[in-house]
C-alpha cells in the first residue's frame, strides 16, 4: 500500500517535532516513530479506523495527544492533516 501526503503535512509534523525536540531530543524521535507506525497501520488496513466526515478516517496516536486524518485512494491512503486533539476540528479539513 502506498502513502501519499498533502504538502502541508510536512509543515504540521515539523512544528510538532520542534515542540517535542525543545522539551527532550528523545520525545521528538518517539513521536516520529509512533506517527509512522500508525501511518503504516492505516495504509495496511484503512477500514480499521473510524470515519470523521463522509470520506476521511481518523487515527489517534496512543502516547501523544495528536491524530491524523486520511482518505483512501487507489492502492493506498492520502494523509491530509496531522493535528493536536485540541485544535479546531476544521483545521486541515479543506485539504484534499
Amino acid at each position: 500500500m502506498k502513502v501519499v501526503y498533502h504538502p502541508d503535512v510536512q509543515r504540521d509534523v515539523s512544528r510538532i517535532l520542534r515542540h517535542y525536540d525543545a522539551i527532550n531530543d528523545r520525545l521528538g524521535n518517539e513521536f516520529w516513530d509512533e506517527l509512522n507506525s500508525f501511518i503504516r497501520l492505516a495504509a495496511t488496513n484503512p477500514q480499521r479506523f473510524h470515519f470523521e466526515g463522509p470520506t476521511r478516517r481518523r487515527v489517534n496516536l496512543k502516547r501523544f495527544p495528536y491524530h491524523f486524518l486520511f482518505r483512501e485512494i487507489p492502492g493506498g491512503i492520502r494523509v491530509t492533516v496531522v493535528r493536536h486533539h485540541r485544535q479546531h476540528p476544521a483545521t486541515g479539513r479543506a485539504r484534499r
